[in-house]
């Protein structure tokens, strides 16, 4: 199984700028990744959380197989998110559906993407589809 980890205000999408995010719904995003998983025949898990020690006890369950996670804003500082993700000996890929590195000065910085195997920022709801790919080849 592949457990999806969304951050804070990734349930507003649709209502966030448009320009940064897309006009896709929070329930777009689902959709397609459940999509994704029948099609794959591969289970996957999708949590969302604003409280970081909510998304903390998620990651310490240690019931799946690989990882994808869009921190948010915790990106940026959360370095109990970071540390929960260090103990794992699973793939675990940082997503961003915007582009961090052409937006405010700090968010530029990801305290996570040094316990990942791998980032992908800017490219959408696309980026999390690349991460699966990534993560099936991997498990």
């Amino acid at each position: 199984m592949i457990l999806i980890i969304n951050g804070p205000n990734l349930n507003m999408l649709g209502r966030r700028p448009i320009s940064v995010y897309g006009d896709g719904s929070y329930d777009d995003l689902k959709e397609l990744l459940n999509e994704w998983s029948e099609i794959n025949k591969i289970d996957i898990e999708i949590f969302q959380s604003n409280i970081e020690g909510k998304i903390i006890d998620r990651i310490h369950q240690l019931n799946y197989d690989g990882l994808i996670i869009n921190p948010g804003a915790y990106t940026h500082y959360s370095y109990a998110i970071r540390d929960a993700l260090e103990i794992l000996s699973i793939p675990k890929i940082e997503v961003h559906i915007s582009n961090i590195y052409v937006r405010e000065e700090f968010r530029k910085n990801s305290v996570i993407s040094e316990v990942c195997n791998g980032k992908i920022t800017g490219l959408g709801f696309k980026g999390y589809l690349l991460a699966l790919e990534y993560l099936k080849e991997k498990i």
